[in-house]
């Protein structure tokens, strides 16, 4: 095993945010049965959030990044053997727990989930937790009554990691696609995903205080909230449900009591950082099978070195970014 790797390491020096890529020494390791050789990290909007100084990150200094996949190079859980691929996500992953960003990453077994048939290790990352919570969400939403004849599913943010995902996944599964971006110069993008609509994104949002509207959709993946979660419950279909994953449109919501008493609309939250491993497991598995977006291509990702990371950080903050951005390490 080798005693050097290099990881970009986040600092606050006088209250700013300060990030480098450092060689570290085996011995930086944290605690851990898993150790992994990590091949490609995927970056998260909440990865961007992490730079912003006491915000997501619980100690420093630390190595962000909240997914990785690699290849076990040590381990002492019988389950987990040297040579075999694996994924890591979420959990205390790049918060308090040295994460993804990184040539060398140690874990414990119990946040590891085997590499399921039919993905690669590329691919894994290109869907990340980003992609996981799409599908989280469609499964959430199936769950929950969604089916292809109920009309179509609203998909907020779309052109983000969570949006592009679910895009994706439900034109695949035959599903009528509704997709709202404030960004015009990316409808082709997202009529090449499978979306069939393109709305701008202030045209679903609430700007009055009606509590309900016309029933316009069967059910929503929704990573924005705020003014667009006030929308979406208000313009659910008799039984619709909102799988609610993000909050880039903001935390504060106001709504009433009507729309869930007079038509039953269901609010789906969705958690991708404590989901039980055996949930956790199921998802993967889908991803690798009948939920395996068709474009995992260079049309959804865009793939870039450590040395890139903090351009593509403030980027991502910015809402800069499109689909999904792999680190190679």
């Amino acid at each position: 095993m080798q005693d050097i790797y290099r990881a970009l390491v986040l600092d606050v020096v006088n209250g700013q945010s300060n990030m480098q890529i450092q060689e570290r020494s085996i011995a930086d390791l944290p605690e851990g049965e898993v150790t992994i050789r990590v091949a490609y990290s995927s970056v998260n909007f909440k990865d961007g959030m992490a730079t912003l100084p006491n915000r997501i990150i619980r100690k420093y200094p630390m190595v962000p990044g909240i997914d990785l996949a690699g290849i076990v190079i040590a381990s002492t859980d019988e389950r987990y053997q040297v040579g075999d691929q694996v994924i890591a996500t979420s959990y205390e992953i790049g918060v308090s727990h040295p994460g993804g960003f990184s040539e060398i990453a140690r874990v414990p077994a119990k946040w590891v989930v085997p590499l399921p048939d039919g993905l690669t290790m590329k691919e894994a990352m290109i869907l990340g937790t980003a992609g996981f919570t799409a599908a989280l969400s469609i499964i959430r939403l199936e769950e929950n009554g969604l089916s292809k004849e109920q009309g179509p599913v609203l998909v907020t943010g779309s052109t983000g990691g969570v949006g592009s995902v679910a895009v994706d996944i439900l034109a695949k599964n035959g599903y009528e696609v509704t997709a709202s971006t404030g960004k015009e110069s990316e409808h082709a993008y997202l009529k090449e995903l499978g979306a069939t609509t393109i709305l701008h994104r202030n045209e679903v949002v609430a700007v009055d205080d009606k509590p309900m509207r016309q029933q316009l959709w069967a059910g929503a993946v929704d990573p924005v909230g705020g003014k667009t979660l006030e929308y979406l419950l208000s313009t659910m279909k008799y039984g619709g449900s909102v799988a609610l994953s993000g909050l880039t449109g903001g935390t504060d919501v106001s709504t009433s009591v009507y729309p869930f008493i007079l038509r039953g609309v269901n609010l789906l939250g969705i958690d991708s950082v404590y989901c039980p491993m055996n949930q956790r497991k199921m998802v993967w598995e889908r991803l690798a099978s009948d939920m395996k977006p068709n474009h995992l291509t260079d049309q959804m990702v865009k793939e870039i070195t450590l040395e890139e990371l903090p351009k593509t950080l403030s980027q991502i903050l910015e809402g800069q970014i499109r689909g999904r951005t792999i680190v190679k390490l």
